[in-house]
């Protein structure tokens, strides 16, 4: 069983580090790379979730933690 197989098994809508890219959550063609979003999950910049050594996001709840806590202020 690989981890695309294991994603699609877990209950909500979790889904593994590509699926995030791919979710709509970021800008089109303004993805972060992969390893952007390894370093923002280290960081606990991202809301995720680990299950054993896997770790899962829910896009909506990453979408919503973007716009209420990762906003930068205005200059003036």
């Amino acid at each position: 069983m690989n981890e695309t197989d294991t994603a699609s098994k877990l209950p909500g809508h979790l889904t593994d580090i590509v699926g995030l890219r791919e979710s709509g959550v970021f800008p089109s063609g303004n993805e972060p790379s992969i390893r952007t979003l390894r370093q923002w999950t280290k960081l606990r910049r991202i809301p995720s979730h680990k299950v054993g050594h896997f770790v899962y996001y829910d896009p909506s709840e990453v979408a919503l933690h973007i716009r209420t806590k990762l906003k930068v202020p205005a200059r003036g």
